[in-house]
């Protein structure tokens, strides 16, 4: 058990006149304790005797429950804290972290950078949100909101605060979009619409890869004969430049592809060797989504629109989506819109594609309907009718 005692000292740190008159002191109050490491230490500046009894009392409860941290590891700046958070993000993707470093430039430092981590306060971190939230959409707050919480969590695994602050701080709720899913027919005017470019199109919207996997796709990996893509690359632009690695689930993936794409495969193919791209650039090197989006697909998009009011305002992206919805309406299962998007998990895919699974909880029921019937049509031949059953359609009988 820690002590408290008083103890005189001058206003301020002021030391007494040089004229030897005598200067006022003043009473302060000092606790001494032990850490759970038994090393003797002490806090000093109370002015009041209360005050300094339940501080004393705060850290031996600390200490009980095992949530003492040493208040000397927890006077870093959240800019200072922000560079060891950061070096330990070696598992994400570069996108990801260029996204981080952004929000942490733009929004995190900027606010919260001198102040020491013992001294962010969840009052303060909710009021700096609430801020955000008239300049940011909902999206861009809580992304931002995410990244000062892991800074935050990982000074908490370190042992440099005792909880996190921005635990239970209220978000803006999300607003969702309307995907734009596209047709069979869609697909086929945009991929006309954009001319020799148009492959990329219909690529995209049958086979569902991401437009960094698709880049870094190459020849060797095209099994025209069986019709499958080894999908085991993946290339990003983070602040434009381009960095190689795994997909986004680091897993490689088989993904099937319709006959209609093996001519268009072919021509790309033909002619290069096993480790060519088989989608580049007109320099002959990657394939940039950021250009070939402000170059050919937002301009063919509107033209389309011009056209036809009905389709749908789409970037590259939404034809990942597109895959989706054909290949549900196709028949295809969520394990295997899983397998084929490259999703970590199939609940993932639901989350993400709940509303293309809508039509599937209307077959349940009628599934239900119809083995229901057979079951009682099949008991009432071999066994007579069951009471208020007719063998007509399983209607009731009507009471005479």
């Amino acid at each position: 058990m820690g002590s408290v005692s008083s103890y005189l000292t001058y206003p301020e740190g002021r030391a007494p006149a040089a004229s030897g008159r005598p200067s006022r002191v003043v009473k302060l109050w000092r606790v001494r304790y032990r850490t759970p490491d038994r090393r003797q230490t002490d806090k000093r500046g109370f002015r009041t005797k209360r005050e300094a009894e339940d501080f004393l009392a705060t850290v031996e409860v600390a200490k009980m429950r095992g949530e003492w941290v040493d208040p000397t590891r927890s006077k870093v700046t959240v800019e200072e804290w922000s560079v060891a958070w950061f070096s330990a993000q070696v598992q994400l993707k570069p996108t990801t972290l260029s996204g981080y470093r952004h929000a942490l430039d733009k929004h995190v430092l900027p606010r919260w950078g001198r102040v020491r981590l013992l001294d962010v306060t969840h009052a303060d971190v909710q009021a700096w949100v609430t801020g955000l939230s008239t300049t940011l959409g909902p999206s861009a707050t809580r992304q931002t909101y995410l990244v000062l919480s892991g800074v935050l969590k990982f000074a908490v695994r370190d042992g440099r605060l005792p909880r996190n602050p921005c635990e239970d701080v209220r978000l803006p709720r999300l607003t969702k979009h309307r995907r734009g899913y596209l047709s069979h027919l869609q697909v086929a005017e945009l991929s006309s619409e954009l001319g020799e470019n148009g492959d990329v199109v219909r690529f995209l919207a049958y086979t569902g890869l991401r437009w960094g996997e698709m880049a870094a796709l190459r020849v060797g990996r095209v099994d025209l004969a069986r019709r499958r893509l080894s999908v085991d690359e993946a290339v990003s632009e983070p602040r434009g430049s381009l960095v190689w690695g795994t997909p986004k689930t680091h897993e490689r993936r088989s993904v099937p592809f319709p006959a209609l794409l093996v001519d268009p495969l072919a021509q790309r193919c033909a002619g290069k060797s096993r480790d060519d791209l088989v989608f580049s650039g007109a320099d002959g090197g990657v394939l940039r989504g950021s250009n070939f989006r402000a170059r050919f697909f937002a301009a063919a998009v509107q033209r389309v629109r011009e056209r036809d009011t009905d389709f749908p305002r789409i970037t590259p992206h939404d034809l990942r989506h597109t895959a989706a919805s054909l290949a549900v309406s196709a028949g295809a299962n969520v394990k295997a819109v899983q397998r084929m998007l490259g999703h970590a998990s199939a609940a993932m895919t639901l989350d993400v594609y709940a509303d293309l699974f809508d039509d599937d909880l209307d077959a349940v029921a009628a599934a239900l309907d119809d083995h229901t019937h057979a079951e009682v049509v099949g008991i009432s031949w071999a066994a007579g009718p069951l009471p208020g059953i007719t063998r007509e359609r399983g209607q009731r009988k009507t009471p005479g």
